[in-house]
């Protein structure tokens, strides 16, 4: 039979191998006053539910992150933090943000009923507290979980599938509370935001973030946006907007909400760097230099891109100059290039 886990340091350190997921849906009930509830408790323990509580907003936030329940019960008014801010901070997280929220309410002004679905409820019951009313329209929220739980283990294996292509994908949430959040990433997506940007999930970098924005009304017409590229060194990410994925909870009536997928690759040039030392008889740093001349930078841009003074850029290129047998810049670009395209015909100067 299942449990009633309680509040404490021990459940912090031995959860996962406690709740038996497979056998078991896993319901945290959020009230300040859990004994007022415990005919509600028992029921669900019957019913085969592992039940967990917690008697704060503090401490729901904190559960329902270690614990990730399936679905949530919380009472609206408590003290502190009440359940409407929980519910808000739960839908604004992307560990959580999935988790249906059932409101229990002696509050049954409509007010109070639409400030609860506006916070991110998907239902509310009135109290004192009807179990079987409970875990009737419990029965019908996670079904809809289960299923949406499936199609994000379905479409995670697809966007992990992409990493071992090369390619990487993130899903940002537009709209809602969660607006402009990274909820998503394969481990590849991770790995090139940090190195690229400096930033991890939640947190959609604020050039990708601005792109996709400027660019949503173009997408909703099946209109596919310029992509964005973004260099570092001989290395170029880009990002191309790949399809609205859903709804993410929010209503879908508002132009651009949703959760958008976005697929990301990274292309390297640095076997052009190198085919072009090894073609020309160039040293390192010279063929760096004539590949940022036939990327078009000037020798004040390539300086600052490897960290030298202009003057040293310019004795760079003249010996570049002298190997390749060319006297002008557009001579030697010109010649670099029809060697690459001989080698590297994906190369885009």
């Amino acid at each position: 039979m299942s449990s009633v886990l309680e509040e404490s340091p021990l459940l912090n350190r031995s959860l996962d191998r406690t709740l038996d997921r497979a056998n078991s849906d896993v319901v945290l009930i959020v009230d300040d006053v859990p004994d007022n509830l415990s005919v509600l408790h028992d029921a669900l323990d019957e019913s085969g539910y592992t039940v967990l509580v917690a008697t704060s907003g503090e401490a729901a936030l904190q559960r329902a992150l270690q614990a990730r329940p399936d679905i949530v019960l919380l009472d609206a008014m408590m003290p502190g933090m009440d359940g409407f801010e929980v519910a808000k901070r739960l839908k604004a997280m992307a560990e959580t943000a999935h988790i249906p929220i059932i409101f229990m309410t002696g509050l049954t002004e409509t007010e109070h009923l639409v400030a609860a679905l506006e916070a991110g409820g998907v239902d509310y019951v009135t109290k004192p507290i009807k179990p079987k009313e409970v875990m009737a329209r419990m029965g019908v929220h996670l079904q809809g979980a289960r299923r949406a739980r499936q199609e994000a283990r379905q479409a995670g294996q697809a966007r992990n599938a992409l990493d071992a292509f090369g390619y990487a994908s993130i899903t940002v949430r537009m709209g809602g509370a969660a607006d402009g959040r990274l909820i998503w990433q394969t481990p590849l997506a991770r790995e090139l935001l940090m190195r690229y940007y400096g930033t991890s999930a939640p947190q959609t970098p604020e050039p990708v973030l601005a792109w996709l924005r400027s660019h949503l009304a173009d997408a909703e017409r099946q209109v596919e946006p310029p992509r964005l590229a973004v260099e570092m060194g001989p290395r170029r990410l880009t990002f191309r907007l790949h399809q609205q994925t859903g709804d993410g909870g929010e209503s879908g009536d508002a132009a651009g909400r949703g959760d958008w997928l976005i697929v990301m690759r990274e292309i390297s040039d640095d076997a052009v760097v190198e085919a072009m030392s090894l073609s020309f008889k160039l040293t390192a740093r010279e063929a760096e230099v004539l590949y940022w001349v036939v990327k078009g930078k000037t020798n004040r841009d390539i300086g600052d891109i490897l960290g030298s003074s202009p003057a040293t850029v310019k004795k760079h290129l003249e010996r570049v100059y002298a190997k390749l047998g060319v006297e002008t810049r557009t001579a030697a670009a010109g010649m670099a290039m029809n060697r690459i395209r001989q080698l590297h015909p994906q190369f885009e100067g």
